[in-house]
């Protein structure tokens, strides 16, 4: 039973503190303190917007002064748009593919909306929203319509500034649907960019959610990019697409995916997928009990338990790595399985700046060229993966190698960049100086784009040509997919007289 009295008494307590709570909040008057400080921010928030319109219009002035250097050079495996996206990277420590997306976003200012850009550039918009207007507008081809729909985004994107990425998306494909209905990219993402990934279901899609072991995890990884690649090169599905429909393929048990290319002479069917092995890298204190240092998987940020490490090596192959010491340089040119190990265990990822591709997955890379006398040693091998490699040999770049791993690139431009192996932090003594080899003869800078073109891979498509390709294939999809929408048309049928 309620004491009413109290009760009563309670809540006129509570309406007392709401009273001087709404009557405190009515005397709060503007300051000039709190006016200022929201004039800083709005400030602030301008200047960084201009600061990436700057930075995006130096990176397109840099892609176009390169360009005009080396000429043709689009059938290269490491085209001039690559080779510009591996400075940029460099530069800013960031990846291959983040370089590249900002190189795409910096040519569309210049080549495709200069109208939104100078918005951009004068800060009313952000990056966010730049990319945004690029990728929905990216299908249309004709440079009448494109200037039609810069001159009407760039007229109203600045009133929209609260708009979210995806409402931002819908109009700008408001206004590209006036103009050319092919060019809507359509809202079918999550059927297009199959992955494996957390988020909600629906439209035929489901997820997949779990927690594994960090190895077995990459081990499920490796498998699944094992089976992915199992196709031919003319396989239309996107790397991401080939992943996902991979896990069809591992349920099956199937040792390759099923090729969607169509193609008679297809050879999928002869090309198995690689098996999966895992590196982890451990002290022998910590597998005999002796140290909880942590363990560390090549090709995975996080760390290994020493618990989680005393399971594993129940069943794994142990291999002891040796650091070389002052061993002398190994004879020829390829790198004996114990030097070939030590590098990668030493360097974790490729050594570019920014690059997190794992040394696995990379190539062992001379420093001073075997052909112009360098060493098969570890003080003048490292890991690069295959892209960088090759900008690092037919596109002007410099390095010297210390003799602890340590690494100095000069790009093109003349910026020094410098790293450390990956394993310096967990696992210092591999960084160890190495002795045994002999100090290599300085060679004059390679001039950037030189006539190297019969070692370059060449690529069986220029980027051009696969840009166009997927613009024609999707605007193409959209077409289908509008008349199929609209019904057959009507028997004719002539007029009565």
């Amino acid at each position: 039973m309620f004491d009413d009295a109290a009760h009563l008494a309670g809540i006129a307590h509570i309406e007392e503190l709401f009273q001087r709570s709404a009557e405190r909040f009515a005397q709060r008057t503007p300051t000039p303190e709190s006016k200022d400080w929201l004039d800083q921010i709005s400030t602030a928030v301008r200047i960084e917007n201009q600061a990436v319109a700057a930075q995006l219009s130096a990176i397109g002035a840099l892609f176009r002064y390169r360009l005009s250097q080396c000429g043709e050079t689009e059938d290269w495996a490491m085209d001039t748009m690559a080779a510009v996206a591996g400075e940029v990277a460099a530069g800013l420590k960031i990846s291959q593919r983040l370089a590249t997306d900002r190189l795409y976003a910096a040519r569309a200012m210049h080549e495709r909306l200069p109208q939104t850009a100078q918005v951009f550039a004068a800060g009313d918009i952000d990056f966010h929203a730049f990319t945004t207007i690029v990728s929905r507008t990216e299908l249309i081809v004709d440079p009448d319509v494109l200037a039609r729909v810069d001159e009407r985004v760039a007229t109203n994107v600045g009133r929209w500034p609260s708009l979210t990425r995806g409402r931002l998306a819908a109009k700008v494909d408001a206004i590209v649907a006036r103009l050319d209905i092919d060019a809507v990219r359509r809202r079918e993402e999550r059927k297009v960019e199959r992955e494996i990934w957390i988020g909600p279901d629906g439209d035929g899609l489901s997820e997949i959610h779990g927690s594994l072991f960090s190895t077995h995890a990459h081990a499920l990884d490796q498998r699944l990019s094992a089976l992915a690649a199992s196709v031919c090169e003319h396989d239309p599905r996107t790397a991401a697409q080939r992943r996902a429909d991979a896990v069809a393929a591992l349920v099956a048990k199937a040792d390759r995916m099923a090729c969607t290319c169509g193609r008679p002479d297809c050879a999928a069917g002869k090309k198995p997928a690689s098996p999966v092995m895992i590196h982890v890298i451990a002290s022998q204190d910590t597998l005999n009990g002796t140290s909880d240092a942590p363990a560390a998987e090549i090709s995975a940020a996080g760390l290994i338990t020493p618990e989680l490490l005393t399971e594993l090596a129940v069943s794994a192959k142990l291999v002891p790595l040796i650091h070389p010491g002052y061993a002398d340089p190994e004879p020829g040119y390829t790198p004996s399985k114990a030097l070939a190990d030590f590098v990668r265990a030493r360097d974790l990822t490729c050594r570019w700046p920014g690059c997190d591709v794992p040394a696995t997955a990379c190539e062992l890379d001379h420093t001073t060229p075997y052909a112009k006398g360098g060493k098969t040693h570890a003080a003048n091998i490292k890991c690069y993966c295959k892209a960088h490699h090759l900008l690092k040999t037919f596109w002007g770049w410099t390095e010297k190698q210390l003799a602890d791993g340590t690494l100095i690139l000069t790009s093109p431009a003349g910026t020094t960049h410098v790293t450390t192996p990956g394993s310096a932090l967990l696992f210092p003594s591999l960084c160890y100086a190495v002795g045994g080899m002999p100090a290599p003869e300085a060679d004059p800078p390679p001039e950037p784009c030189i006539n190297r073109t019969a070692m370059m891979p060449k690529r069986r498509r220029t980027r051009a040509k696969d840009h166009q390709y997927r613009i024609t294939t999707e605007r193409n999809g959209n077409r289908e997919s509008r008349l199929a929408a609209s019904g057959p048309a009507p028997p004719y049928e002539p007029p009565p007289f």
